[in-house]
C-alpha cells in the first residue's frame, strides 16, 4: 500500500525495500531483505565488536522528491538495458539477475561505446551485489572496519558509475574521510542531496561533528543554518503499544 502511494499517486518508481526496512528493522540487528523470495532475514553483529554510531550527515540542501530526481531517470535506464539485452538474447528480468562474471564481461565488450552509459549502470549494480554479500560476512564477525571499507566502496561506486550523487553529498563525504575513527561514508537515499551516512568509532563521534561544524559552512554558507549532523542507531520497526487509549 505505501509503495502504491508512491508510485501511482506520487509518481516516484521507488520500490519497497526503505518502507520494509522501517517496518520489520530489529534493535542491534541487520535486517537482510531478499526481493526474490521476499524473505526478511535477520543478521546479528559480531561479538565483541568496538563499540561504533551511525552518523547521518544532513546537507541541508531542499530535496524535490524521487520522482523528480536522478533516481528515477537511472531506474529508466536500467529497465531500457535490460529491454536491450533480452533483445541480444540474454534472457533477464533485471539487470542483478547478471551474476556471472563471464556474462558480465562479454555484455560489457558487446555494449561499451553504444551504450556506455548503460554498461556503467549494470558496472555498479554487478559489483554491488558482490560488496553486499560480503558486507553481510564482515557484519557477523563484527569487523566493522571492513564494514566500513565496503560501504566506501559502494559510494564510490554510486559516483564513477551510477552516477546519482551531488556535490553537497561528496563534499560531507570528503570531510567524513579526513577525520581519524570514521570507517567509511557515501552517499544516502536517492542521489543528488539530501544526506550522507558514515560509520564512526564512538569515541570519534564528536571529532567528525566539529569537522564538518568547521568545514561545510565555509564551502556552502547558504546551507549555515539548515545542516545538520544526526547520531543514530537501529531500533525496533513499527510497533503496538498497548493500553495507549484506555
Amino acid at each position: 500500500m505505501a509503495q502504491a502511494v508512491e508510485n501511482d499517486y506520487i509518481g516516484s518508481p521507488c520500490g519497497q525495500l526503505d518502507q520494509i526496512m522501517i517496518l520489520f528493522s530489529r534493535e542491534g540487528m541487520g535486517t537482510h531483505y531478499n526481493p526474490k523470495n521476499r524473505a526478511i532475514n535477520y543478521v546479528p553483529l559480531g561479538a565483541s565488536v568496538r563499540d561504533f554510531r551511525i552518523i547521518v550527515m544532513d546537507t541541508g540542501t531542499s530535496r524535490a522528491g524521487l520522482e523528480k530526481s536522478t533516481y528515477k531517470i537511472r531506474r529508466a535506464e536500467c529497465e531500457k538495458f535490460v529491454s536491450i539485452l533480452n533483445k541480444a538474447g540474454y534472457g533477464i528480468e533485471y539487470l542483478a539477475d547478471i551474476k556471472d562474471r563471464t556474462v558480465y564481461d562479454k555484455i560489457l565488450a558487446q555494449f561499451t561505446g553504444k551504450y556506455t552509459d548503460l554498461c556503467d549502470r549494470l558496472k555498479y549494480i554487478f559489483f554491488a551485489q558482490q560488496r553486499f554479500y560480503k558486507m553481510l560476512d564482515t557484519w557477523k564477525a563484527g569487523d566493522i572496519e571492513a564494514v566500513g571499507s565496503i560501504f566506501r566502496q559502494d559510494g564510490i561506486g554510486l559516483l564513477d558509475d551510477y552516477k546519482i550523487s551531488g556535490p553537497e553529498l561528496e563534499t560531507m563525504c570528503d570531510i567524513a574521510r579526513t577525520v581519524p575513527g570514521v570507517c567509511g561514508e557515501r552517499m544516502l537515499g536517492g542521489g543528488d542531496k539530501g544526506a550522507a551516512g558514515a560509520l564512526v568509532w564512538a569515541d570519534s563521534v564528536d571529532v567528525l561533528k566539529r569537522a564538518v561544524d568547521t568545514a561545510y559552512p565555509r564551502i556552502y554558507s547558504q546551507y549555515r543554518d539548515k545542516y545538520a549532523v544526526h547520531i543514530c542507531k537501529v531500533v525496533q520497526g513499527v510497533k503496538v503499544y498497548d493500553g495507549l487509549l484506555e
